[in-house]
């Protein structure tokens, strides 16, 4: 089982992933920001597909992301437009990996989010998950394409029950399949106090929600990502998955805050002075 962490830092992100007690590395991310413009485009994909296919399938998730970010299509398309333009062609990207492969089916989940102009916009496929959470408080996830998340939804499974059900790990959706993919969308508003957890199963399986959320919401993003995919290691064991992990805090600034906390501390020192000071006073009026 190993342990140690591959990471990946930018402004207000936190990135990394495990082996964890698998033998190959079938997770991939990449973090990428552009500060001229504050865009952030945040990427994560877990393959499949046997006989070294996995390995290949995410890291082709990867390359589009990468190739697509570099050409900088993000400031000629819409966010979702340039989603699902990642998405379609990462899925022929794997369609190509395939046919250089004796055997294997590259396939791979991904959950994308791109940040700017205020506003948060993201896609899945699979069952990668991308929560969002305001002061650690779940506000939204994304739902797996999966049977399990099927029988989730009819009412057989609970939110726990989901990780150990014998069909979590049936997808019905993905990317490097005989068809397009039917890619999930969805954005938001970007509001202070927001955190964003993009992980893959090996993550979700073995973290709660509220563990997701109370670790997101740590000040130090870094120690937090660590500890969290230490646990999700920990309690995988010998057999559990490979886990990748990415903590961003992409909201707003922030100084409002700040500044607001700044002032309510000066008030609540003014208080608990003139409090102190009334009390003495009072001491003195009584031995007089």
């Amino acid at each position: 089982m190993d342990a140690s962490i591959d990471f990946q830092a930018i402004p207000r992100v936190a990135a990394g992933r495990s082996l964890g007690g698998r033998e190959t590395q079938q997770d991939d991310l990449v973090c990428f920001h552009d500060a001229s413009e504050d865009v952030h485009l945040l990427v994560l994909a877990d393959g499949m597909g046997g006989d070294g296919a996995g390995e290949l399938a995410s890291e082709g998730v990867v390359h589009i992301a990468r190739r697509l970010w570099e050409s900088r299509l993000w400031q000629e398309q819409p966010s979702s437009l340039f989603l699902e333009s990642l998405c379609q062609q990462a899925h022929e990207e794997l369609r190509r990996r395939r046919m250089g492969l004796a055997d294997g089916e590259p396939h791979s989940t991904v959950v994308a989010i791109l940040v700017r102009g205020g506003q948060v916009s993201w896609v899945h496929v699979g069952d990668s998950r991308l929560y969002r959470f305001r002061r650690g408080r779940l506000i939204g996830r994304t739902e797996d394409h999966s049977v399990a998340q099927l029988k989730r939804q009819r009412g057989e499974l609970t939110e726990r029950e989901l990780a150990n059900d014998p069909d979590q790990h049936k997808l019905l959706r993905g990317l490097g399949g005989s068809e397009a993919p039917v890619v999930e969308h969805g954005c938001a508003l970007l509001r202070a106090d927001q955190t964003f957890v993009m992980c893959s199963d090996g993550v979700w399986e073995q973290l709660t929600t509220e563990e997701l959320g109370r670790l997101s919401s740590r000040r130090d993003q870094h120690d937090a990502l660590r500890e969290a995919l230490a646990l999700a290691v920990e309690r995988g064991g010998m057999h559990g998955d490979n886990v990748a992990l990415i903590f961003a805090r992409l909201g707003p600034d922030g100084w409002i805050r700040r500044w607001c906390d700044g002032f309510w501390s000066v008030v609540r020192r003014a208080v608990a002075t003139r409090r102190r000071t009334g009390e003495h006073a009072a001491t003195l009026r009584n031995e007089v």
